[in-house]
């Protein structure tokens, strides 16, 4: 099979529970926090989920997250990571650009961001005919910290993601 013909799949991770402290940029995961993003790495390798490539954003509580959950297998280890500024504090469309900027032999892309763009995104990115009901109304009422969300893209290519061009599979909110 060749990379365009490898299936797709996004999956969009808003960073685990964190201090209240400042500066934002900077604030760390809490016990909570880690034991979540321990519980998110060990649903991904479940759920045959190992992305090809991460995107995180810069901020310290998405670093930790994506840390957290790298530690539940080597296989995650493994996993590329691009530390992406421009996921910091992203508004939904300037997260779709860094998905469509991503290479072409990345199948499963992970990012790691924060509220409210990651769930912004995933509602945009959704198509309602082709996504269950039920998971739709879940994102409608929030996006939890530690939530995660998979997403089917139609197009073969990052370049051709577009709003509600992506089938919402799955979702999942971890607890350690």
């Amino acid at each position: 099979m060749t990379a365009a013909e490898t299936p797709r799949r996004v999956v969009l991770l808003r960073h685990a529970k964190t201090e209240q402290s400042s500066p934002d940029h900077d604030r760390e995961l809490t016990d909570r926090g880690w034991a979540d993003a321990a519980a998110a790495g060990r649903w991904l390798l479940s759920s045959e989920l190992v992305p090809d490539l991460v995107l995180c954003s810069t901020a310290t509580r998405a670093r930790q997250t994506w840390e957290g959950a790298a530690g539940a297998g080597d296989r995650l280890q493994q996993a590329e990571v691009w530390p992406e500024r421009a996921i910091y504090q992203a508004h939904p469309a300037d997260l779709l650009d860094v998905l469509r900027g991503a290479p072409d032999d990345a199948a499963t892309l992970l990012l790691v961001g924060h509220h409210p763009g990651v769930g912004s995104l995933v509602a945009g990115l959704a198509d309602p005919e082709a996504s269950r009901p039920a998971l739709l109304q879940a994102v409608q009422r929030g996006f939890p910290t530690c939530t995660l969300a998979v997403l089917e893209p139609a197009g073969r290519a990052w370049p051709d993601l577009a709003p509600e061009s992506a089938r919402l599979v799955e979702l999942y909110r971890a607890r350690g």
